[in-house]
């Protein structure tokens, strides 16, 4: 409602089946979908010839998969410029358009964007959220607080369920992980060539993804990504062929990279600016890969680069609210620091994600602590909070030093 507030129209973005079109609908005073099999031709017509037919109706009006007529956007364009009225129109996708060439104009100051991810376990129910990520920047002090009750096996189906609202609102366990290895069937399928009616094939998709889902977390180059999959491509893989497979898995979000920040510091150090690799959601990887959650206990060190996958998924879907970003930070020396969230006015924290236990959270707090010591505070302001997010533990807390203690059981925006 925000931003219907103070635009004209509102795109919402993001993968499929993360409940785009069901949100939307709950504020819409009237639909049309775009993408409706028996309608979807003569849309397109109507789109083309005569958009105030899609257009028309009570606002806010919501055009459902609107990207299949990119050409819309200039009529939305025009019909907001003229009526001068905020809130008129909101404009689902799960794609980016690929014919930007029917858009003449940029939209700047009429449109408005807002990302939709899966489901983040405080959204999904698996979250007491007794530690607010926007209160701990406006200064609320954690000492103790509760935290959800989850073992590691826990964790392991949260990592492989992903955070589909058709796979949250299964109560058995088995038809819910079901849900990602259809999603992972159909991006390779279908979705990854309609995307730009470019014929992309399966089988490749999937070796991409599952080299993808292996470096996950890591900043890859795609050299790497095409050393990876090695001998199981002919010569015709060409470095352009990688990239148009990751371009248009990015174009359907299904990947979604993670940059670097870049801080003030008081040395000199140089900083690693390469994305940090990672899917929309941690279930896709297991789904890419064939793991189910009983294979996460057996191959722990898997399941720590997975379940910092589901961390970097909150914590963007969190960090969203109080207007901020995720970014990762990196230097020459190999300090490492697996999250930064950063907002508009400066504030950040600085995050660390450990499976848990004392060993992994003393390690995690030293990383913090050592970052925190570089960073100029005559430059830039000193960090809001810093904390180690874990897989399990009976509390979220404060320890001596500052450093903040959360199972991921305990958070909520």
């Amino acid at each position: 409602m925000e931003k219907l507030e103070a635009t004209g129209a509102v795109i919402v973005e993001g993968p499929k089946w993360c409940g785009k079109t069901t949100t939307a609908e709950r504020v819409a005073k009237s639909v049309i979908y775009m993408a409706d099999p028996k309608k979807r031709e003569r849309n397109l017509l109507y789109a083309r010839l005569e958009p105030e037919k899609i257009l028309d109706g009570e606002c806010p009006r919501l055009v459902d998969e609107w990207q299949i007529a990119p050409i819309l956007w200039d009529a939305i364009r025009h019909r907001v410029d003229h009526e001068d009225v905020c809130g008129r129109f909101i404009l689902t996708g799960s794609a980016v358009p690929a014919k930007r060439d029917d858009m003449k104009h940029t939209g700047t100051g009429r449109f408005s964007w807002l990302k939709m991810r899966p489901m983040s376990l405080w959204e999904s129910g698996d979250s007491l959220g007794s530690v607010s990520l926007e209160r701990l920047f406006d200064g609320n002090v954690l000492r103790i607080a509760d935290a959800a009750d989850h073992k590691l096996d826990d964790i392991a189906f949260f990592v492989c369920r992903g955070g589909w609202p058709k796979a949250v609102q299964f109560s058995k366990r088995r038809p819910a992980l079901e849900q990602a290895f259809n999603y992972v069937d159909a991006v390779a399928e279908s979705d990854i060539s309609r995307v730009d009616d470019v014929l992309r094939n399966p089988d490749r998709t999937r070796r991409i993804m599952k080299s993808y889902a292996r470096l996950q977390g890591s900043q890859a180059t795609a050299a790497v990504i095409k050393a990876d999959m090695g001998a199981n491509e002919d010569s015709s893989f060409t470095d352009v062929t990688l990239h148009s497979y990751l371009n248009a898995l990015r174009k359907i979000f299904v990947v979604e990279d993670m940059p670097a920040w870049n801080p003030n510091l008081r040395s000199k150090v140089a900083i690693r600016t390469s994305d940090t690799r990672y899917f929309v959601d941690p279930s896709i990887a297991t789904a890419v890969m064939g793991l189910g959650p009983s294979a996460l206990m057996d191959e722990l060190p898997t399941f720590g680069l997975l379940f910092e996958a589901l961390v970097m998924r909150d914590l963007r879907v969190y960090a969203a609210v109080p207007h901020g970003e995720v970014r990762h930070y990196r230097d020459k020396n190999g300090l490492e620091c697996d999250a930064v969230i950063h907002l508009r006015d400066g504030r950040y924290g600085l995050v660390e994600v450990k499976m848990g236990g004392e060993a992994l959270v003393e390690e995690g707090a030293r990383v913090l602590n050592e970052l925190a010591s570089l960073i100029d505070t005559k430059r830039m302001k000193k960090p809001s909070f810093k904390m180690v997010v874990t897989a399990v533990g009976d509390c979220a807390y404060a320890r001596e030093d500052g450093v903040l203690v959360c199972p991921i059981g305990s958070l909520k925006p």
